[in-house]
């Protein structure tokens, strides 16, 4: 049987729910401020990773499979296209988008290839996530090194599109 969340565990989970795939700067700071400061400490950042890896691990085995991982993230992102001003027809679009994509982010993230992404595995992908957020290295992630990070990302697109 699955243990029962904490209410902050879920009060986390619901917050993050908002907003699918949070690699830019302030939806990561929006969905992992668990204190509401304006950053993101690891601390915060690795108790809402052990957060989310739990509430997608539906039936309590210990590891994600794709369709557990491909059912988080599709609930994630019909709360976000729900919330769009977008027409349905590019709402469609979105979605197989970002479908496919979370199919191809799976196996990505199961280094193993076993068809079970471990904790490990995912903590793997997080630990990553944080040090690109985290320009100036020092274990916070704020609102300073978000603009940053999103000026790199940037410069590096325009870079790529020449």
């Amino acid at each position: 049987m699955k243990p029962a969340f904490s209410l902050a565990a879920i009060l986390l989970i619901a917050g993050t729910a908002i907003h699918a795939a949070p690699h830019e700067g302030s939806a990561f700071i929006r969905d992992y401020d668990a204190n509401h400061d304006g950053q993101v400490t690891r601390a915060e950042f690795d108790a809402g990773r052990v957060a989310r890896f739990r509430a997608t691990d539906t039936n309590g085995d210990g590891w994600v499979s794709e369709d557990e991982y491909v059912a988080e993230y599709s609930g994630r992102l019909e709360q976000q296209l729900a919330a769009s001003d977008r027409s349905e027809e590019k709402k469609v679009e979105e979605r197989q988008r970002q479908i496919r994509q979370t199919h191809v982010r799976f196996g990505v993230l199961d280094k193993d290839k076993d068809g079970k992404m471990t904790q490990a595995e995912y903590d793997a992908s997080g630990a990553r996530a944080f040090a690109e957020q985290d320009d100036d290295k020092d274990g916070i992630i704020t609102q300073a090194d978000a603009a940053a990070t999103a000026a790199k990302q940037r410069a590096a697109r325009e870079k790529a599109d020449r």
